[in-house]
């Protein structure tokens, strides 16, 4: 909490409130925690940086994938260049 921030505890719902003290706008919400509740649920903060984590890490599958690909590339056609040729070769010379 910075100098120019207050907290400050909701009367209704009991959740804790960061204020900007210059504009008057609330810059963190968190929520209390029920009795009963297996974990405290996030704040929408948390829970975007969570959403941009998985899909950073998303994009690494993805690109190790593409590359995998890539590098099998080579044998794969090295394969379809064989089974064209023997193809060639099984059929008659006059069709």
């Amino acid at each position: 909490m910075s100098s120019k921030e207050i907290d400050v505890t909701c009367p209704c719902c009991s959740a804790r409130l960061s204020v900007d003290v210059r504009t008057g706008q609330v810059m963190k919400r968190t929520l209390p925690v029920k009795e009963g509740a297996a974990e405290a649920p996030k704040d929408a903060w948390a829970s975007a940086q969570d959403r941009v984590r998985e899909r950073t890490e998303g994009g690494k599958r993805k690109l190790e994938s593409a590359l995998d690909y890539e590098r099998t590339k080579e044998a794969r056609f090295d394969e379809l260049f064989k089974q064209a040729t023997e193809k060639r070769k099984d059929k008659p010379a006059d069709e």
